[in-house]
C-alpha cells in the first residue's frame, strides 16, 4: 500500500482531532515523566500531549514517513520515530501511551492491548480511541463495491485490513486480567459535510486506502464514482446541500493498578 497523504488527512484536522482531544480529556494524569504518541500521524494528537504535559518527555511514533516528516515540520521541538507499531517495545517504562485511531490497523487486540499495558509504569495509562464504524454505511459501501465484478479480484482482501473491534465487554475483561481499572465509553460524532463528496474525502484518506491501493487508476475513478452513488442512497443531504456524517468511536482509558 502506498504512504499516507498527510495532506489530505489533514483536511478534517479539526474533526479528527476532536475525538484526540475528548479522549485526552479523560487521562488522569496530573504530570506523567514519559508519555508516548502511537500512531502520532501528522502530530495533531501530540500537539495535544505536549499542550497539556509541557514537562513530559514525549516521543510520536508512525509507520508513516509522509505522516512523520509533518509531524516533525510542526513539533521541531520533539521527538518522532518510525517504528513497526505491532513490534514495538519502550526503552523505559512509559507513563502515558495514548493511541488515538490507530489501533484498529492492528490484529488481536486480546493480545495487543494486555500488551500495551504490561509496558506501563505503576500508575501509567494506556488511553484509546478507534473508529467503531465497520457497519457504518460510509463502510458498509465499501465492502459492497468491492465484492461487484469489475473489483472483486484486486480487492479480495482490502476488507481484511482493518480489525473488527471487540465488544465493550471484551476490552474490559482483557484490560482487567492485565491488571487495569477500565473506563470505556462510546460516542457518536455527527459531523456536516459539503456534499457526498465530503464523505468521500473524508474516507480517502483512511479507510478508503485499502480498497484503492490495489486498483489502476481508471479503476480507482469507477470504483469511486460507484461508492458516491451508493452513499447518495444512504445520506439524505440536508436543505442546504450538506450531508451529515454520523460517525461512531469507542474510547477506553486502562490505568494499570
Amino acid at each position: 500500500m502506498t504512504d499516507w497523504d498527510a495532506g489530505r488527512y489533514l483536511t478534517f484536522a479539526d474533526e479528527r482531532t476532536r475525538a484526540a482531544a475528548d479522549l485526552l480529556a479523560r487521562v488522569p494524569l496530573a504530570a506523567p515523566a514519559r508519555v508516548v504518541d502511537l500512531g502520532c500521524g501528522p502530530g495533531n494528537s501530540t500537539a495535544l500531549l505536549a499542550a497539556r504535559y509541557p514537562g513530559a518527555a514525549i516521543t510520536g511514533l508512525d509507520s508513516s514517513p509522509a505522516m512523520l516528516a509533518e509531524a516533525r515540520r510542526t513539533l521541531p521541538d520533539l521527538a518522532f520515530v518510525e517504528a513497526d507499531l505491532a513490534a514495538w517495545e519502550p526503552e523505559a517504562p512509559p507513563d502515558l501511551i495514548y493511541a488515538n485511531a490507530v489501533l484498529q490497523w492492528l490484529p488481536d487486540h486480546a493480545a495487543l492491548l494486555p500488551r500495551l499495558a504490561g509496558f506501563l509504569a505503576p500508575g501509567g495509562c494506556l488511553a484509546v480511541q478507534m473508529p467503531d464504524n465497520l457497519d457504518e454505511p460510509s463502510h458498509r459501501l465499501m465492502r459492497e463495491v468491492a465484492a461487484e465484478a469489475p473489483f472483486r479480484d484486486a480487492l479480495s482482501g482490502a476488507a481484511g485490513a482493518r480489525t473488527t473491534l471487540g465488544s465493550v465487554q471484551d476490552y474490559d475483561t482483557w484490560l482487567s486480567r492485565a491488571g487495569c481499572s477500565v473506563d470505556l465509553w462510546r460516542t457518536t460524532y455527527i459531523h456536516p459535510l459539503p456534499g457526498h463528496r465530503g464523505i468521500v474525502e473524508w474516507v480517502r484518506a483512511t479507510g478508503l486506502r485499502p480498497f484503492l491501493a490495489p486498483l489502476a487508476p481508471d479503476e480507482q475513478a469507477a470504483y469511486l464514482a460507484r461508492y458516491e452513488a451508493g452513499l447518495r442512497e444512504a445520506y439524505p443531504a440536508q436543505e442546504d446541500g450538506r450531508v451529515l456524517l454520523p460517525f461512531p468511536r469507542l474510547f477506553l482509558v486502562a490505568r494499570r493498578r
